[in-house]
Order: C-alpha cells, then structure tokens, then sequence
C-alpha cells in the first residue's frame, strides 16, 4: 500500500469515527430532550395550562457543538418521540417542533459562519426573538384551538384576566394574551435555556465533540 493509498484510508477512518460520534451525540442529546418534555412546570404570572420545560437545551447545545442539522434533528427525535404519547393528535408535537427549529437554526447559521462567544449570542438572541414571535401564530391557529376542544375561548382569556388583573390590566381578546404574555414568556424561556448553554458549554462540548 502506498502513502497515498494509507492517507486515504485513514482519512475514511477517521470519518467513519466522526459520523459515529456525530450521530451517537445527537441520539443522546435527543433523548435527554424528549426527557425533559416531561420535566414542566409551572410559572408565576402564567396561567396553569401553561408550561415550563427546558427541551430545547440539548438543541441548542447540539446545535452548538455538532452544527445547525443536529439541532433540527434533536427538535425533530423528540417530537416524533412523544408522538407515542400525544393527547393532541400530533398538533402540539408539530408546534413544539416549529418553534425548535425556529430557535435553534438561527443560533446555529450565525454560530457556522462567527465561531465566538459573540456570535453564538447574536444567534441565539436571534433564534429566541423568532421563536417568540412565530410562537404567537402558532399558538393562535394551531395551539389554542385543540385546547378550545376543552375548554372555550372565554375561559382561556378568563384565565390570564385573572393574571393581569392583579397588576390592572385587561385582556379583550386571546391576540392580546397572547401577544402581552406568551411571547415574552416564550423569549425568556429561549434566553433561560442559551443562559445554561452558556455556563456549561465549555465543560461538556469536548466530550461531545470527542476533543476528550
């Protein structure tokens, strides 16, 4: 064999090794994702029906160390993973897997092309912005109408009067609840889960990029 011939193939070993580490990353991350589905809570100043999760953290980490594709795949795994479990048709999963991705490709084109702390907080910045404007007609044509299968129109909007009457304000329709409470929610929880990304990234990424 010629130095050319073992060139080749240890470049076509070493591939094979980053593919499997790619793909064994993304498979845990997407399962530790799909666990936190499952870990809501609720928040102060929210009303009940409305959660609290962290799932899209292992997205954004995934998208971080291994590129914007295993972020998208990570929403993607741990959707079609609680499929096996949805009380909503499939709806919810749809709208959680938009708003991931809308999250998460941001951060992750802008990460691709400025490889610093400032760029992954220009692109997460940016991916939280979208995902909480996109949550607003997501929740308002997809979300809100499986929940209006249980409960009517009137008392989801009772539900945040209840809220913004402590500090006097008045919601006239679910719009405006939506547009004064779930897009500021849905930011904070972005930025809740790009502020652990960012305490944490350093220490765990060389493992998942195989660096240790």
């Amino acid at each position: 064999m010629n130095t050319k011939q073992r060139t080749t193939t240890m470049a076509r070993k070493s591939g094979s090794r980053v593919n499997a580490r790619y793909l064994t990353m993304t498979a845990m991350l997407s399962a530790i994702a799909f666990i936190l589905m499952f870990l809501d809570f609720s928040v102060p100043f929210m009303p009940a029906f409305i959660k609290l999760d962290l799932s899209e953290l292992p997205a954004l980490i995934a998208t971080f160390a291994l590129g914007p594709v295993s972020g998208v795949t990570v929403c993607l795994v741990k959707n079609l993973l609680h499929l096996l479990m949805t009380s909503t048709g499939g709806v919810g999963e749809l709208s959680n897997f938009v708003l991931g991705v809308a999250f998460v490709l941001p951060a992750g084109l802008v990460y691709k092309y400025k490889k610093n702390r400032l760029g992954a907080l220009i692109g997460s910045l940016a991916g939280a912005v979208a995902m909480a404007v996109i949550s607003v007609f997501s929740n308002y044509f997809v979300v809100y109408p499986i929940y209006e299968a249980f409960m009517d129109r009137e008392a989801i909007v009772a539900a945040y009067n209840a809220i913004a009457s402590v500090v006097g304000g008045h919601m006239e329709n679910l719009l405006q609840c939506l547009l004064v409470f779930n897009m500021p929610f849905t930011f904070l929880k972005g930025m809740l889960s790009v502020g652990i990304t960012f305490l944490i990234y350093k220490y765990i990424s060389p493992f998942i990029k195989g660096n240790k």
